[in-house]
This record gives C-alpha cells, sequence and structure tokens, in this order.
C-alpha cells in the first residue's frame, strides 16, 4: 500500500508539473530565452550578433538568423575536435549524443552540457507521466465502455 501511494504521489505532482508547464508556457519561453542570452551571449558564435555584449529577446529576434544543422555543424566539428566548447555553449560539452539519422540519411552529433542532460532526463520523466496518463485513461475508458455494453452503467 506504501508503494501505491508514492507512485500516486510521484503521479500528481508531475501532472501539476506539466500543468504549471503548459498553463504558462509562453512566459517559461520567454524566461529561458533571456537565460540562455545571459549564458550564452560570450560564446564566440553569439558574439558575431551581439560584439557589445548586450543580448536581449528582441536583439535576439532581429540579429540571429534561424539556421540548420549544416549551418553549424562545422562549429559543432570543432568541438568534436576537441577546442574548447565555449564555442557554441558557455558551459563545457560533457558529452555529444546522435540523432537518428531520419533527417537527411545520416546521423548529426549533438553537443550537450552536463544541465542539458539533466534537464532533458527531466522531461523525459514527465513524457513518462503523460503518456501513462493516456494509457490509464485509454484503458479505463475501455474496460467502462464493454462495461456499459454490458450493464449499462459506469
Amino acid at each position: 500500500m506504501a508503494g501505491e501511494s508514492k507512485i500516486k504521489e510521484t503521479y500528481e505532482n508531475g501532472m501539476k508539473i506539466l500543468e504549471d508547464l503548459t498553463n504558462n508556457a509562453h512566459e517559461l519561453q520567454e524566461q529561458m530565452l533571456e537565460e540562455i542570452l545571459r549564458r550564452n551571449t560570450g560564446t564566440e558564435y553569439l558574439s558575431r550578433f551581439f560584439p557589445s555584449g548586450q543580448a536581449d529577446k528582441q536583439n535576439f529576434k532581429t540579429n540571429v538568423p534561424i539556421v540548420t544543422y549544416e549551418d553549424i555543424k562545422p562549429y559543432i566539428d570543432r568541438i568534436a575536435n576537441g577546442e574548447a566548447s565555449s564555442i557554441l555553449f558557455a558551459d563545457p560539452i560533457s558529452q555529444f549524443l546522435r540523432s537518428s539519422g531520419t533527417s537527411g540519411g545520416q546521423q548529426k552529433l549533438i553537443p550537450i552540457t552536463t544541465e542539458s542532460f539533466e534537464k532533458g532526463c527531466h522531461h523525459h520523466f514527465l513524457a513518462e507521466i503523460v503518456i501513462k496518463n493516456v494509457l490509464v485513461s485509454q484503458t479505463v475508458g475501455s474496460k467502462c465502455n464493454s462495461s456499459k455494453l454490458q450493464q449499462n452503467a459506469c
């Protein structure tokens, strides 16, 4: 029973986090962009767009172009070959992940910092909660629907 209570508490806490995230998504995205800019403005890549060292959301939208992987691949290759990782990120690169290769047919190297890896794990946990919630809802709904057919009540 205690184990079930802990699972339920974890599930409910996860659902609350998800609700907060989705209810405040725009605000959280704005805060995240500000934090990314604050931490990474001095990197080689972003300093090209902010020579004064001052970056804000509006200047980011105006000055930094939308790019493809191929546009930043030379920077990633330099990091993978051992150059200082402050080329793209202020924080050190802790590892590289490989994409599945489904877009363009070739795997891509994705530089990861320790913080981004930990956040990714947290997001994976939240995604699991959503998936389980959907599956449980569908299972309960299916059982309820078959019960209705048999008993005309749910």
